[in-house]
């Protein structure tokens, strides 16, 4: 043995402990078939899951207060002798067991909530540990379902650890079985083989991975809990950004790139016909994306724009290159009114630059079909523009060399991989209106060189946005009336589309916000309501997500025309569509969004030379998070401020966009507050992956091996 270092017993032990975190968590003790259910349950099948399960708050008992010191209205955890147990049954349904508590100071009580089982828990004489926000009722201090901690029973042991950690539970395991299972799990198994180079731990002032492991659950301090826990995180973020990173490199290792004509006569010819000079954040774009298509290597590039920024004509520029360098090229939309639109608004320009393009949307007729796959298959049509329907196997391409998607956050994973193995070495140009913040770009799109558009090249006339009560819906249909009266028309939103519907797909906003709009609007209640008593006199008009896509496109195109005054919707109607004659939107059970969500549909008014008005009804009280989320709507139209608040809101969600193929999140780190180690992260994952692509040299095996065992969902279908 070296000075300093382990035998090799020692390290073959290390090893052995780490390959263990792949085995079932059942192997460990304490384990049993009724705590094994309850583990899978919350999505705990191996050990590495059990290990990664970290706590979600902590009682720091070297800040427990006296209850004549826990202040009523803020955060307190006391530490008291229980007095009396009561079990009350206030509603059939409902059963509260309360108990009073005192130490030398004075008396507190607390409240339990629908478990009823605590009353054959706890006893006059228990020590217990109480955690929660303080209130003041019948002349005593109360906790309302406090966190609690039996700490010992009467005459028995009173010691406690310093710093508790709670760890999320379910149904079948209680806090105090997690942390024993996981205590045992950490002495047979924490041992581990650090999988990060020793030259990146240590350039970061990071702990070791093992020392994390066990400071995260057990931690003798709030501050060493922190350290550990941005262990673990940074760990969770460069597996994340090299498992992006790898897959590109996967998907792209035996393509050949094309290299476009990025100064032909198509190009140029297309930006003479464009009836406006292009900004200087633009051009900007424009020069950075045909660059890129001009380069022997295949392009990966976000182009990131808030609403009405002009992301569109940016991407007509490079459709016209396609067209220069004979080649093809696919846009394909999230909604076919989108494609639609993309086709009325891109079209008139290829027209102009003579390149030929056709449209692809499930209501294409079965012969139009067929004339526009032929033509594809020929190589006599450039430009396709289409929704997921281009992505049907008679659908096939000569020679595909540019992808555009617009909203990829909307499509799965792999449906955009689906479009691009149409065309091998194609080169990929993502487009989004929705703000995305620095830190969730960096970790969504990590894989990609982002181009961005701050400022719109015309403003229109702006938009007002007022948050009203749903008793004062007269103002909003006020404005609605006054506005038709004027020649323009106007949108209500709805949550639902019909009332069958239970709001569960509703899932952009925080748990907490939830509960405030118990019934909520359909679509299709509120055009019947609108029709019969409201707007009799109006022409009223249903788009959802259901309506047959035939039908949907026929709605749409009236309502461009103006033959439809009030277009009542649900948020299909969110990204792209653009009538600038409508001037006026009420979103009904506004709580019940996103703010990113809101903000692109405020974006549909306002976009011309008439100013926009914005109702937003939700009953949520004044001062309540909903409505501080809708007040910031009101106080700001910049929609990357609005995306911090959304994400210090909500987080971060379904981060890889597979929300609908089963999802990969990020468990432990927090983009909220992760700033540093999200570009850390970001930054080491492309050093690594310039030097190792692949992670195939022998110092990095372990790194890889972690990679694929957090994200290996990720690399399945580019690998079949």
């Amino acid at each position: 043995m070296s000075s300093g270092g382990a035998t090799i017993a020692e390290a073959a032990e290390r090893v052995s402990r780490t390959c263990s975190l792949t085995d079932d968590v059942s192997r460990l003790r304490f384990v049993t078939p009724a705590r094994h259910e309850a583990l899978v349950r919350l999505g705990i099948e191996r050990v590495r899951d059990l290990l990664l399960h970290v706590p979600h708050r902590y009682l720091d008992f070297s800040h427990v207060v006296k209850v004549a010191q826990a202040d009523v209205g803020s955060e307190a955890t006391v530490v008291v002798r229980i007095d009396r147990v009561k079990l009350k049954r206030p509603k059939p349904r409902l059963q509260i067991v309360e108990i009073d508590a005192y130490d030398e100071t004075g008396v507190i009580q607390a409240a339990f909530f629908r478990q009823p089982w605590l009353a054959d828990q706890l006893h006059q004489g228990d020590v217990i540990a109480l955690s929660g926000k303080v209130t003041f009722n019948y002349g005593f201090k109360q906790l309302k379902a406090p966190f609690h901690e039996l700490l010992s029973t009467e005459g028995g042991a009173s010691g406690y650890a310093r710093v508790l950690p709670v760890h999320p539970v379910g149904e079948g395991i209680t806090a105090s079985w997690m942390r024993r299972i996981i205590a045992a799990a950490l002495e047979d198994a924490g041992d581990v083989c650090d999988p990060l180079p020793a030259a990146l731990v240590q350039s970061h002032g990071l702990m070791s991975e093992a020392r994390a492991l066990r400071c995260v659950h057990y931690p003798a301090s709030l501050a060493e809990a922190e350290e550990a826990r941005r262990r673990l995180a940074f760990d969770e973020l460069l597996c994340l950004q090299l498992a992006l990173l790898t897959r590109q490199q996967i998907e792209l290792s035996e393509v050949e790139p094309h290299r476009h004509v990025v100064d032909g006569a198509h190009k140029n010819a297309l930006l003479e016909a464009l009836p406006f000079e292009l900004t200087e954040e633009q051009q900007l774009a424009v020069d950075e994306i045909l660059a890129d298509m001009a380069k022997a290597r295949v392009m990966n590039r976000l182009l990131l724009g808030d609403v009405g920024t002009g992301k569109t004509a940016v991407a007509a520029v490079a459709l016209a290159a396609v067209a220069d360098s004979d080649s093809q090229a696919a846009v394909m939309a999230p909604t076919s009114v989108l494609a639609r639109q993309y086709a009325e608004k891109i079209g008139p320009l290829l027209d102009a630059a003579d390149v030929s393009w056709a449209l692809v949307v499930g209501s294409t007729p079965a012969f139009e079909r067929e004339q526009i796959a032929a033509a594809l298959s020929a190589g006599d049509l450039s430009v396709v523009f289409g929704t997921t329907a281009i992505l049907s196997d008679d659908i096939a391409f000569h020679k595909l060399s540019l992808v555009v998607i617009d909203e990829q956050h909307r499509f799965g994973v792999n449906q955009r991989s689906a479009l691009r193995t149409k065309g091998a070495g194609a080169d990929l140009l993502t487009m989004t209106a929705t703000p995305i913040p620095r830190t969730l770009a960096l970790t969504l799109y990590g894989d990609m060189d982002c181009s961005r558009i701050t400022h719109r090249p015309r403003p229109g006339a702006g938009v007002s946005t007022t948050s009203i009560a749903p008793e004062n819906l007269d103002l909003a249909y006020g404005a609605i009336r006054e506005a038709v009266a004027a020649g323009q028309q106007a949108y209500v939103v709805c949550p639902l589309v019909d009332d069958s519907d239970d709001g569960s797909e509703l899932d952009d906003v925080p748990e907490a916000n939830r509960s405030v709009s118990p019934n909520l609007r359909s679509a299709t209640a509120t055009a019947a309501e609108l029709s019969r008593s409201v707007f009799p006199e109006l022409r009223v008009a249903l788009l959802t997500g259901k309506t047959p896509a035939a039908e949907k496109d026929a709605v749409m195109a009236a309502f461009r025309a103006g033959e439809t005054d009030v277009l009542v919707s649900t948020t299909v109607i969110e990204v792209g569509v653009d009538v600038p004659n409508a001037t006026v939107m009420l979103v009904h059970d506004a709580d019940r969004f996103g703010l990113a969500t809101l903000h692109q549909l405020r974006g549909r008014v306002g976009r011309g030379d008439i100013s926009g008005k914005v109702f937003l009804s939700c009953a949520a009280k004044k001062g309540s998070p909903a409505r501080q989320r809708l007040d910031a709507l009101e106080a700001t139209t910049d929609g990357f401020k609005l995306a911090e608040l959304d994400l210090h809101l909500r987080h971060e969600g379904e981060v890889l966009g597979y929300r609908q193929h089963g999802g990969v999140s990020l468990k432990i780190s927090d983009l909220d507050q992760d700033e540093e180690l999200v570009t850390w992260a970001h930054a080491d994952a492309l050093a690594l992956a310039g030097t190792d692509p692949l992670l195939a040299q022998p110092s990095h095996r372990t790194l890889a091996l972690e990679v694929r065992d957090r994200f290996g969902a990720y690399f399945e279908e580019v690998e079949r």
